[in-house]
């Protein structure tokens, strides 16, 4: 899998194992157990869900991208990817951090 990122633009072009290009808005890069993993969301209109993949670079900067192989690393990416999606709803609505109020009230 080819891949072009530039994460000014937050759009990455994924070149499918079947040669079809597939332009992506970049979610969001995030940690889940022993690895990090990238979350895109197609801009064509024909993919309903986001497409998760295992992330990392190599010394040169180049991008690899790997398929989740097991249901067991599903499941803690699809943990942290909700846990991300919560996080940026929380602030695309205006909130901030939650101070520890109780504390100071001591």
């Amino acid at each position: 899998m080819n891949n072009e990122f530039n994460m000014e633009e937050d759009i990455m072009t994924l070149t499918l194992d079947d040669d079809t290009e597939l332009q992506c808005y970049v979610i969001g890069i995030f940690p889940a157990g022993d690895y990090e993993y990238i979350a895109l969301d197609p801009i064509d209109d024909e993919y309903d869900d986001a497409l998760v993949y295992r992330y990392s670079e190599t010394e040169e900067g180049k991008m690899i991208l790997e398929n989740i192989e097991s249901d067991e690393e599903y499941e803690i990416v699809a943990d942290a990817f909700d846990e991300l999606l919560d996080t940026m709803e929380f602030y695309d609505m205006g909130g901030e951090e939650i101070e520890e109020e109780e504390e100071e009230e001591e």
